[in-house]
């Protein structure tokens, strides 16, 4: 991976898709832990992110959870990253000692890029604004917004990534990384295969 932008696909619920993210390069594979379509148990993640080679970085995600709770479930889990995408303050962000920690953002016409210097994260996550969805949505954003944060910081650039639009959306905005979940999909949280490796050709060497 390493000519190549990061990658990380979430919403893995089968063991199947997470093995072959592992196999085409992904350097994060996303589980949600917050209410969600793609929804899915500490002890089912656990029993995937163990067949999961080292070089992998399992994520948790979660929504204005308690801090304990987040961490009950990393343990039982065995997530070595937390994804937070709901209005955790700074503060909050930097109670994981140990853990890597990526902020999401969720990007509308008045998205201000200098919110990110009041984060002292491992990297961020710039998903699509949905009044009531958190990600997964498959709608994009101007990806113009993105652009500041993502020459200042370790940026994800997720929302309605797809093999078809992932390589303008690298060109246009230059990221760290980019999040895919529903651009890769046959139904919520079940991978298509197909569309994931076409990912990875689009992406390219």
């Amino acid at each position: 991976m390493t000519n190549r932008t990061l990658v990380k696909i979430c919403g893995i619920t089968r063991t199947e898709d997470a093995l072959l993210a592992a196999e085409l390069g992904a350097a994060y594979v996303g589980f949600i832990f917050a209410p969600s379509r793609r929804r899915i148990s500490p002890e089912d993640a656990s029993a995937i992110i163990s067949k999961l080679p080292p070089s992998v970085t399992p994520v948790g995600v979660f929504v204005n959870a308690e801090r304990n709770g987040i961490m009950d479930v990393t343990w039982r889990s065995g997530i070595r990253a937390v994804q937070l995408h709901g209005e955790e303050s700074p503060e909050f962000c930097a109670g994981f000692p140990g853990i890597e920690v990526l902020k999401a953002f969720r990007v509308h016409a008045d998205f201000d890029a200098g919110l990110l210097e009041t984060y002292g994260c491992d990297g961020f996550v710039l998903d699509a604004w949905h009044p009531e969805r958190r990600g997964g949505t498959g709608e994009t954003f101007d990806w113009s917004l993105a652009v500041a944060a993502a020459d200042a910081h370790r940026v994800l650039l997720a929302g309605g990534l797809m093999p078809e639009n992932v390589g303008e959306a690298i060109n246009h905005v230059k990221p760290y990384g980019v999040d895919l979940s529903s651009g890769i999909e046959s139904a919520p949280g079940i991978k298509d295969h197909v569309k994931m490796r076409a990912l990875f050709a689009a992406i390219g060497e």
